[in-house]
């Protein structure tokens, strides 16, 4: 069946996206995803809201199978003519503060959640960030077209749509060279015996007595677990949703207690808008941390729907977040739990997912029950209070390497966004940086210490990151592109580094702040003296 004749014009696609509709391009396709996908797409609902009125080809193609690219041509209503120098996007509607809501008849209107200004300090890409609705707030009843036209960009379309070009034909290397191909014993045989070592030492350990070395292995377990199931996540393993969810959900809920499906809903929503202060759920972790200026004034994040105070709490603690951070780093763990059932409870009554009901949630629910059972009971037979809360700290501390991993391939680059006429390709290697290591110990690190390579190919199984960096690397270098990478101390250091210079503007804006105090004591006292 062909493409639909309907040829739609830019000021067409506007006025249907001003209209409501979700419209996002593939190439010269024009794709109307109907609220009832929206609701149930699998990835979320805001990893498609920040492609309404953009080119998503490189994005979509990246994190979704052949199979899934051929079902979504059902929501195909025409195509557009993108022009030699590629499609000049349209701001999505959310980047903006607004999105739609549902009325109690079931019909939808435009809500504006949050304000949008303008970032003074990057007058050249036209950074916009969202900040909590003011009480005096005279915005609009719906956006308008000025809301969802770009700023002017410093960038040329037409060298961000030679990299887009580029990419694709990089995409099609790595397929062909057959990187796409699990490596099921060579890659995860040595890390299921890993998986059944660790188990079998912290089992032998506790019926020791020896509570202390049981948690540190189930620790070591947790850690190297987490790697496989985030691959899972990614349905980058079978490469069958259904059954790489399942897979995932033993290993992450009935084993380590976490949600697999908000993991990959937080992570899908990482990956598209990596590093943006008012989208990117990975590096909002206010009052704890700020790895931009941006934090230092409340925004509000459309993925959490909450302002993200710069309250008194964050006054104390960012000051001396360098300090803090291993601190804060070793508990992270403890962050998962809450912002999994969270999820959970939020999507409880939620439309049944695109994938075949509601059968995920109850699914994760009855495996967290069980985990809590078995976790339960292992803490139980410690004795006494004092010995299971050793236990509990010792066996979640134990895997924070990994947290600290993460980061550092993300704090220690830009938080700026360059806007929406930035390509794929150049976002993922200007905001993702590869942490260095021998192959020797690479499983440390579960080979997600090439996190370049993964971003730009999500699905890619982690087994052949490696081999896929090295075409990577070729890609950025011929595209004159930057590709980052450092040692694993080196990266402390500057993730550290970006979270001292972040605090030392807190202390700088707080002595400001002092002396305006002073000045107006001053003046009065003044004042009143004469």
């Amino acid at each position: 069946m062909g493409l639909p004749n309907q040829v739609y014009t830019r000021d067409q696609i506007a006025a249907r996206i001003l209209a409501g509709e979700n419209i996002v391009l593939l190439n010269n396709k024009v794709l109307r995803i109907p609220p009832s996908w929206l609701a149930t797409h699998p990835g979320g609902a805001v990893a498609i809201l920040h492609f309404v009125g953009r080119n998503a080809a490189d994005e979509v193609e990246a994190f979704h199978s052949d199979a899934t690219l051929k079902r979504i041509t059902r929501y195909v209503i025409g195509t557009v003519d993108i022009g030699k120098d590629g499609w000049k996007p349209f701001v999505p509607p959310i980047m903006s503060g607004w999105v739609r809501r549902t009325r109690k008849d079931g019909s939808t209107q435009w809500f504006n959640e949050a304000d949008a200004v303008r970032d003074p300090k990057s007058a050249s890409t036209g950074q916009i960030l969202l900040v909590p609705k003011g009480e005096d707030s005279t915005s609009p009843s719906a956006p308008v077209l000025a809301t969802i036209e770009p700023s002017p960009s410093s960038l040329s379309l037409k060298t961000q749509h030679e990299h887009s070009l580029a990419y694709k034909e990089l995409h099609k290397r790595i397929t062909e060279a057959g990187l796409y191909q699990t490596r099921y014993l060579a890659g995860y045989g040595p890390e299921i015996v890993r998986y059944i070592a660790f188990v079998l030492v912290s089992v032998f350990a506790y019926r020791q007595g020896w509570f202390v070395t049981s948690a540190t292995f189930l620790g070591f377990f947790w850690h190297q677990i987490t790697f496989t199931a985030h691959d899972l996540a990614h349905n980058g393993v079978t490469h069958n949703w259904v059954v790489d969810r399942l897979l995932g959900t033993f290993l992450a809920d009935f084993l380590g207690g976490l949600s697999i499906n908000w993991w990959a809903d937080n992570h899908n929503t990482h990956h598209l808008v990596t590093n943006h202060p008012s989208h990117d759920p990975d590096i909002q972790h206010l009052p704890f941390f700020a790895i931009s200026p941006a934090f230092l004034t409340s925004l509000w994040s459309s993925y959490y729907k909450r302002v993200m105070a710069f309250d008194a709490l964050a006054k104390i603690i960012i000051p001396v977040q360098h300090y803090l951070f291993y601190v804060v780093m070793s508990l992270a763990r403890f962050n998962l739990y809450a912002l999994s059932y969270r999820y959970l409870a939020l999507n409880a009554f939620k439309p049944k997912r695109a994938t075949g009901g509601r059968w995920w949630w109850w699914t994760e629910v009855f495996a967290l029950c069980l985990f809590y059972c078995w976790y339960g009971a292992v803490l139980k037979g410690c004795g006494n209070w004092w010995t299971a809360l050793k236990y509990v700290l010792v066996s979640n501390i134990v895997p924070s390497p990994l947290h600290v991993q993460i980061v550092l391939s993300h704090f220690s680059r830009s938080t700026e966004d360059l806007g929406v006429t930035e390509s794929f390709a150049a976002r993922q290697l200007r905001t993702t940086a590869d942490v260095i290591c021998s192959p020797d110990v690479e499983f440390i690190h579960g080979g997600l210490h090439l996190q370049v390579t993964h971003h730009l190919f999500p699905r890619l199984p982690r087994h052949n990151l490696r081999e896929a960096s090295l075409l990577v690397k070729q890609f950025a270098q011929e595209r004159g592109l930057e590709y980052a990478e450092f040692g694993f101390v080196q990266g402390n250091k500057v993730v550290r580094g970006v979270l001292k210079q972040v605090a030392e503007q807190v202390k700088i804006v707080g002595m400001v702040a002092d002396a305006h105090v002073r000045e107006a004591i001053e003046d009065r006292k003044a004042a009143y003296d004469s």
